[in-house]
């Protein structure tokens, strides 16, 4: 009878494990502390896990604060056309549009995603912090408004790895960039806000 293999799991098989175990996004520094190692050995561990995992039917979703296990591409297009369809009864073409800004763009102050919408964004981004779609962080440039940007579920739920992964990424980015250009009231609304005090928050 084969003994049984007890040598010690490379750290990407660890961290597979635990992304596994979780069932959900886990955060890079929560990460650390779970398998008690430095940031470096774990961006290694996360990028030997990435290329293990290419040309399977799951793929390592990451962003600049946490990482989840997802659905590949290759075997999500039918989940994420059911996932689309879904998303655009739950949340109306409103929800898309701020989707769209946050994963495009970056992350976003509420400033400039009502300035590129055109209208009040509020009550549509309450809604998708509710649903985990978006996440809100500190803005280290301006301490009066929060940043947002997508979360690793909403990656996951689209079969992308990273935002840049997204159909059309970089000439969507472009136009962005070519919108605020030239829109100079964008430059002063993004800079110096409505007033002194701290946006209300959403």
């Amino acid at each position: 009878m084969p003994h049984a293999d007890h040598s010690k799991p490379t750290l990407s098989t660890r961290i597979e494990a635990r992304l596994f175990s979780e069932g959900a996004s886990i955060t890079l520094s929560r990460m650390e502390k779970m398998l008690d190692v430095s940031r470096t050995e774990l961006d290694e561990g996360l990028a030997a896990l990435g290329d293990r995992l290419a040309g399977s039917g799951m793929v390592l979703v990451r962003t600049e604060t946490e990482a989840a296990l997802a659905v590949s591409a290759s075997c999500s297009r039918e989940l994420e056309e059911s996932y689309a369809a879904e998303l655009e009864r739950d949340i109306g073409d409103a929800g898309l549009e701020v989707l769209s800004i946050v994963l495009y763009r970056g992350p976003s102050t509420r400033t400039e995603i009502d300035y590129i919408r055109g209208v009040n964004s509020s009550s549509t981004m309450r809604t998708l912090l509710q649903r985990g779609l978006i996440e809100r962080t500190n803005n280290p440039k301006d301490a009066r408004e929060y940043l947002y940007r997508p979360t690793t579920d909403l990656l996951a739920h689209l079969g992308a790895t990273r935002a840049e992964n997204l159909p059309e990424h970089a000439t969507i980015v472009a136009e962005l960039a070519a919108f605020e250009r030239e829109n100079s009231a964008f430059t002063h609304n993004k800079h110096d806000g409505n007033s002194g005090e701290q946006s209300e928050p959403v």
